[in-house]
């Protein structure tokens, strides 16, 4: 079975980097985590061939900063305008439906959503969002398998 971990964020966007962060951490605790900092719509190409496929991005949906969210994506709908912390109209939300619709999800898509306070442009991380990286990706962990 094929695992693919991936962190989606901008660098240079605050609490936006939540998910590049978690991969990131991921790596020093012996996970094999990829980043994601580009076009969203090429999320589809990246898990082609992949069983189980873990996604982990910054979200705006209201909750206070630093609430995850953790959504079986072949269950459920993604929600529109939530994983839109960044300028880009296309997100993760829309790359999953496209997705869903040409039949390229992957048999496995979980999706860990860290709720972001600030998205600034060279803005600094919150400390509530610091806080959620390490929560996920300690969960992220113990999850895999070795």
């Amino acid at each position: 079975m094929k695992t693919l971990i991936l962190g989606c964020g901008n660098p240079d966007r605050a609490d936006d980097s939540a998910g590049l962060l978690a991969a990131r951490r991921l790596r020093e605790l012996g996970v094999d985590a990829r980043e994601h900092g580009g076009d969203m719509l090429s999320l589809i190409d990246r898990w082609s061939g992949c069983d189980d496929v873990i996604v982990i991005d910054a979200m705006m949906s209201g909750a206070p900063a630093g609430t995850t969210v953790v959504l079986d994506a072949r269950a459920v709908e993604v929600p529109r305008g939530q994983f839109h912390c960044s300028t880009h109209a296309f997100g993760l939300a829309e790359a999953v439906e496209l997705a869903r619709s040409l039949d390229r999800l992957p048999p496995k898509l979980t999706i860990y959503g860290i709720e972001a306070g600030n998205c600034e442009s060279g803005g600094a991380l919150s400390a509530e969002v610091a806080q959620a990286v390490e929560r996920v990706a300690g969960e992220i962990c113990r999850g895999i398998p070795y």
